[in-house]
């Protein structure tokens, strides 16, 4: 799990993927589509994708004559739940702070009598 989490984050890092995930998100593009709004050749593309699909963010079908690029929704249950885990532990952290901080601020018995 570590090491395709790792994959994950590594083709994350770049921003053009990253956009290329979020455009995919709201439909399935072709490789000519998802390099229209990039400066970069199709072959350049080509490579970022395959860097996604290594990753198994997508995966490519065969329509007809058309190569769509699919987004896998299942990797991102697995970052989903790597990120949960890390924000529990956190909250539980401040939920500790935030108890300590109540007791040392609750009047002691002297403070009550004067």
């Amino acid at each position: 799990m570590e090491d395709r989490l790792n994959r994950v984050f590594a083709a994350l890092a770049d921003p053009i993927r990253r956009d290329m995930v979020a455009r995919l998100a709201t439909a399935d593009a072709t490789v000519n589509e998802l390099a229209e709004p990039y400066a970069v050749s199709v072959q350049a593309v080509s490579k970022h994708i395959r860097v996604l699909e290594d990753a198994g963010l997508v995966r490519r079908s065969r329509q007809a004559q058309r190569r769509p690029v699919h987004l896998e929704a299942e990797v991102f249950d697995l970052m989903t739940a790597w990120i949960e885990r890390y924000r529990r532990q956190v909250e539980e952290r401040y939920a500790r702070l935030d108890d300590l901080l109540a007791d040392e601020s609750a009047p002691t018995e002297h403070e009550e009598t004067a």
